[in-house]
């Protein structure tokens, strides 16, 4: 019924507890009539309580939130990391959901966009955090800006760098330009003197 180990202390057969040799006899009809070694765990539990003790250790529960069935020592683990049904958030908008759901939610809400107030661009929410490591500040249209005036410096770069035939062409044409002016001014002198004369005249006749 009982191993020795030594003068004093004899193990139970039953609960493998180290006891005084004097009381194993006792204990050995006290253990084996009440307790019981659980077949799970090995911890040994009064008869009448190893019903409950399964029950309350042991028995597969069941996910109040997705009806899973699994062993107690996991439902913690599973509720708060498996569970297709436990709450989180969107990591765009934040926006509590369940987990079942989150993949699709963010695939549209990483989607939409927001301006960058540096750049002055529209950016995706799932690109947000890469673009604001890399943004310069510089914005969008600095680049059109640039072009600009690009075109009006090769512009005023070309007008410098006319060739001297048409740079000496420029005075000719000038000189052209005026004297034609000059001949419409004095046609249109004369043209108003030859009408005051004439009315001049008419009036001078009339008095006579």
């Amino acid at each position: 019924m009982a191993v020795a180990t030594d003068d004093t202390m004899r193990i139970c057969s039953h609960c493998d507890r180290a006891i005084p040799s004097s009381n194993i006899d006792l204990h050995y009809a006290h253990c084996s009539r009440n307790l019981e070694k659980c077949k799970i765990c090995g911890e040994m539990v009064p008869k009448r309580h190893a019903e409950e003790h399964f029950l309350n250790i042991h028995a597969p529960v069941s996910c109040s939130l997705c009806s899973e069935t699994m062993e107690r020592e996991v439902l913690a683990i599973h509720r708060g990391e498996n569970c297709p049904q436990r709450i989180v958030t969107c990591e765009f908008c934040e926006f509590p959901l369940p987990a079942i759901d989150l993949a699709e939610h963010q695939e549209v809400c990483g989607n939409r966009t927001e301006l960058c107030h540096l750049c002055n661009r529209y950016i995706r929410l799932r690109e947000r955090y890469n673009h604001e490591n890399r943004c310069t500040g510089i914005p969008e249209n600095s680049g059109d800006s640039s072009r600009d005036v690009g075109v009006v410096g090769t512009e005023h770069h070309t007008q410098r760098r006319l060739p001297h035939d048409a740079q000496r062409r420029q005075p000719r044409n000038f000189s052209q330009r005026r004297l034609l002016f000059t001949i419409a001014i004095t046609g249109i002198a004369v043209l108003l003197g030859s009408l005051l004369f004439q009315r001049k005249t008419e009036s001078s006749q009339v008095h006579s």
